[in-house]
């Protein structure tokens, strides 16, 4: 996993950390789904965007980034590059204090955006960040 030095506090409890799956799924057995259950259980503020599901796993979903108008703590990335591309003015207007880009979900061009723009970024799986006490 590549780890990064945040310069942004994080909120002291879960309930004041907003977290936005991008990519989520109503697929049990996908890792985004996972993520979001777990993320949900131990007290996130969880925001699924998915352009065509209403509800998952009890949670209204957004159907895309420019949907959110709240402050962003932590983006968690499932989408791969080639469907990253076409959002990454979206990511970079949502200003998110951290993105992480699970396995998969890697983009030089996602990256170099948000480093122009100062956006902190990791390579990580959000899941063995969570049950390690590392997110």
């Amino acid at each position: 996993m590549h780890t990064a030095l945040f310069k942004h506090d994080f909120p002291a409890t879960p309930a004041e950390h907003r977290v936005v799956v991008l990519g989520a799924s109503n697929k049990p057995a996908r890792y985004a789904n996972q993520a979001q259950r777990l993320l949900t259980e131990l007290g996130y503020q969880v925001i699924p965007v998915h352009p065509k599901l209403e509800r998952i796993e009890g949670l209204a979903v957004t159907s895309s980034l420019r949907m959110i108008h709240e402050p962003v703590h932590t983006l968690t990335l499932y989408v791969g590059a080639a469907r990253s591309q076409a959002m990454i003015q979206d990511i970079v207007k949502l200003n998110p204090a951290r993105v992480i880009f699970n396995p998969g979900s890697e983009s030089a061009e996602l990256e170099d955006a948000l480093a122009a723009h100062q956006i902190e970024y990791l390579h990580g799986c959000t899941l063995v960040m969570l049950r390690t006490s590392q997110f």
